[in-house]
């Protein structure tokens, strides 16, 4: 596990638990904008410290919904989840979350990441040098939130781009990751890190490339937060929070590097089914095609003693969660579960 501190770009958790555990929680931006308002304001009284907001092309604009997140709540943290710099430019991602964190209050943080392949292909956008995208993104972001021109030439261009604009708050960045280079990337340069991995197994292979890469941290970067990016689906009924995981499961699964697939086991040609169908924009068939297996893999799913249980677990490697999507069949219900859940847990692993 990394080094826990809490800090200003510390995740942390809501006011009402007493813990160091960071919670965390992703809404997708597929329903409407005031219901992912509603929605956050529900998390932030059920004692999450930070939302994230995904974003995939065929959802609605995660940083209209970041905006509204924003007017309806009042200390909650809040950032993309994980925003791609080969969708959008990166230094209009840089003053899109700037725009964020003067609207909030200086509430933003910066999630980043390679984004979905299988997204990217629907838009006839290939994926090119992922690790130093990532890496080229955030430190231009950095500069040009400290106020900088920046002039950059690498995986993309700026020409004298600067800001109209400055962040009222130091920024946290959190790179999406699940490859060993950019675990390792993200512990030597950002603030923190989302792990895409819900399974006790993945999330311990992963702490220990994050502690290859914070062996080469500079020390002015100061602490180090790493948080398990986990699909969530919980209900009161385990079979009904199982059917609910098969959306994330399906983009898991397909995107899933073949060691992920072979420490669970899972079948290449199966994962390859479901793969395909989400290139091919059949998502009703990627979902059909995802295996039970897929889900025990990729997925923490079932009843809130079952979530608790697999919380528990995963905060063995990490230092906190962020509960993904689809969170449940009921998503306020599936909030106030997953917030007993985590409560739950954490108290068991804190010793209390």
């Amino acid at each position: 596990m990394s080094e826990q501190t809490n800090t200003d770009t510390d995740t942390g958790n809501g006011t009402d638990t007493d813990t160091d555990t960071p919670w965390a929680i992703e809404l997708t931006p597929e329903h409407p904008t005031e219901r992912i308002a509603d929605l956050a304001a529900l998390a932030e009284d059920q004692g999450f410290g930070v939302a994230f907001t995904s974003s995939h092309y065929f959802n609605r604009d995660p940083f209209v919904a970041l905006s509204r997140i924003a007017a309806a709540t009042d200390e909650l943290r809040l950032g993309p989840g994980v925003s791609n710099p080969y969708e959008t430019h990166p230094v209009k991602l840089a003053a899109q979350t700037a725009t964020i964190d003067e609207l909030s209050g200086g509430r933003a943080v910066f999630g980043v990441g390679a984004g979905d392949r299988s997204s990217l292909a629907n838009l006839g956008i290939e994926r090119d040098r992922p690790l130093r995208r990532v890496l080229e993104t955030f430190d231009v972001a950095r500069d040009l939130w400290d106020g900088e021109t920046v002039t950059h030439e690498g995986t993309f261009t700026a020409k004298d781009a600067a800001l109209n604009l400055e962040p009222v708050s130091d920024i946290p960045v959190y790179v999406g990751a699940q490859g060993p280079h950019m675990l390792r990337m993200s512990a030597k340069h950002a603030d923190g890190v989302l792990i895409n991995a819900a399974h006790p197994a993945d999330l311990e292979w992963a702490a220990d490339e994050l502690e290859r890469g914070l062996e080469e941290r500079p020390d002015e970067r100061g602490p180090f937060e790493s948080l398990a990016f986990a699909s969530v689906s919980v209900a009161g009924d385990e079979s009904d929070a199982r059917e609910a995981a098969r959306p994330p499961v399906a983009f898991i699964a397909g995107g899933a590097a073949d060691p992920v697939l072979e420490r669970h086991d899972i079948d290449r040609e199966a994962a390859s089914a479901v793969s395909n169908a989400l290139e091919r924009g059949d998502l009703n068939e990627a979902f059909g095609r995802v295996t039970p297996e897929m889900i025990d893999a990729f997925c923490i799913a079932g009843t809130t003693e079952t979530v608790a249980d697999r919380f528990e677990a995963a905060l063995e490697h990490v230092d906190g969660i962020v509960v993904g999507s689809p969170l449940g069949p009921d998503l306020e219900d599936a909030i106030e579960r997953a917030s007993e859940a985590l409560a739950n847990a954490t108290r068991r692993v804190e010793g209390e």
